[in-house]
């Protein structure tokens, strides 16, 4: 029997496990959220969440991978036989995730060629959304592929490809061990020089005025949770199969506090870069802050390139800042793929080249629907339902599974033998009652609102086919997989 792949380092873990954690969210998402929920004040339910959901929920999950050592489908059939469907379900969300998140960073990579003589021009929405995008007028409106946006997509799938077929040590761990200090220092730079521009301060203190009354809204205390959670990439395979490569000697409770803290830490700097420079942009315009704060690509790919043309140096700061996008997108594409390939290796026994290329592949051919006009429309819609819906489900359904029909103590004994600190009945606490509630809570919120009012205005055809389908059908092919599975097969 083969050996199964290992981490190189303590070091490569940490590095590989927080550039999971640490993708394009991070950078245009956390600072509309500290922005939009009270300011300095939205860092106590933050910070809250970290401590009862984040870091329980990264213990758990490092402490199961160690412990079974096996692909998120096998983890769960040792678990429990009839569990594997679970496993399979989360390997499905990261494929579908996969498939969309690779074109944004294809976008990254034409922003960053961009970025040499500012080739956005002055009218950055134009650009981006008419010029760049050629978008259409609806969701079913998809017209042909975009050739300018299928080159880069396709070098990113190239790249990941190449990363994850040279395997965990020489591969993913060597990669993280470049991408990470690379795209910190990256952001350190443009923060730096972003602080001291006019109007940088102004920018600051709307980003953390802290607007106490915020506190008693519950929907404030949800999204923190919700960044946290997702913001981790907890609850969707890929914590438990990079954890999966750990030594049976690794200190799981350090690793997951470490993880944790420096992906808050990244949250921080990105957010203090980030509304710097919109500070310094609304101060250039003459205008209020709060006419050029944007959240998600439209900060991105408008509102940022926008400021940027405004900047000294701009190009400079072009180039640092679609770089460092495009490292925290690559680095979280690989273990998103990592974790696919994790399942496919194991439940079908092939080999990694195989497993690799047929992820790969498949995934290249899914993802040119998002290359044609109608593309964006698309991705809007799956990527809220598979976040609100496939990973939240997914991931309370792991919790309540572990936390109430497994002995959870199994797994508190376990990391508690194998780390420096212990964890004691705090950690169980906020797993059985705490986290479960809070994202019980959520789904059910969600739910209602989109019954109340369609996501974004769109048709109720394409949120039915591109949003409800989508969801419905990952369980039902999940199940079919669990049964098929060698793993499931009896020899």
């Amino acid at each position: 029997m083969k050996q199964r792949d290992q981490w190189g380092t303590r070091l490569g873990f940490i590095l590989a496990a927080v550039g999971s954690a640490i993708g394009m969210g991070n950078i245009w998402r956390f600072p509309y959220m500290v922005y939009e929920n009270g300011g300095g004040a939205f860092l106590i339910p933050y910070f809250v969440a970290v401590f009862t959901a984040g870091i329980p929920l990264l213990i758990l999950e490092f402490g199961v991978g160690q412990k079974y050592a096996g692909s998120t489908p096998a983890t769960f059939r040792t678990l429990k036989e009839k569990w594997a469907w679970i496993g399979w379900w989360q390997i499905l969300v990261c494929f579908v995730i996969a498939c969309y998140y690779v074109v944004i960073i294809g976008w990254s990579f034409s922003y960053l060629t961009f970025s040499f003589n500012l080739g956005w021009g002055e009218d950055t929405a134009g650009f981006f959304f008419n010029e760049y995008l050629h978008i259409s007028n609806g969701p079913f409106e998809l017209g042909g592929i975009q050739w300018h946006i299928l080159a880069p997509l396709a070098m990113v799938w190239l790249v990941c490809w190449g990363v994850l077929m040279c395997g965990v040590k020489k591969g993913i761990e060597a990669a993280n061990k470049f991408f990470m200090p690379a795209l910190f220092l990256m952001v350190i730079l443009i923060m730096a020089r972003a602080v001291t521009m006019p109007g940088a301060v102004d920018g600051l203190n709307w980003l953390f005025k802290p607007d106490f009354a915020k506190l008693g809204d519950i929907k404030v205390w949800a999204a923190a949770f919700g960044q946290v959670f997702f913001s981790l990439s907890v609850g969707f395979a890929i914590m438990i199969t990079y954890s999966s490569y750990l030594s049976e000697e690794a200190d799981i409770n350090n690793n997951a506090f470490m993880t944790a803290f420096i992906n808050c830490g990244f949250s921080m700097l990105a957010g203090i870069m980030i509304f710097s420079v919109l500070g310094y942009m609304a101060a250039q315009k003459g205008v209020p802050i709060q006419e050029v704060v944007k959240s998600g690509v439209s900060l991105a790919f408008v509102t940022i390139p926008q400021a940027i043309n405004f900047m000294p140096g701009a190009t400079f700061i072009g180039i640092l800042f679609f770089l460092s996008l495009l490292f925290a997108g690559v680095s979280s594409m690989i273990s998103i793929c990592e974790a696919c390939i994790a399942g496919i290796l194991e439940g079908f026994k092939v080999s990694r080249k195989a497993a690799t290329s047929l992820l790969c592949g498949l995934g290249f051919l899914v993802s040119l629907v998002y290359t044609t006009g109608g593309g964006l429309y698309v991705l809007d819609i799956v990527d809220h339902f598979i976040n609100t819906y496939a990973v939240l489900l997914g991931g309370f359904i792991e919790i309540v599974l572990l936390s109430w029909f497994f002995r959870l103590e199994t797994i508190r004994e376990h990391v508690n033998r194998t780390s420096d600190f212990m964890v004691g009945s705090w950690w169980t606490f906020c797993l059985k009652f705490f986290t479960s509630f809070v994202l019980g809570y959520m789904l059910v919120m969600k739910c209602v609102g989109d019954i109340k009012t369609p996501y974004e205005g769109y048709p109720l055809e394409a949120l039915g086919v591109y949003g409800w389908a989508v969801v419905a059908a990952l369980p039902v092919v999940a199940v079919i997989l669990a049964k098929s599975d060698s793993l499931g097969r009896k020899e």
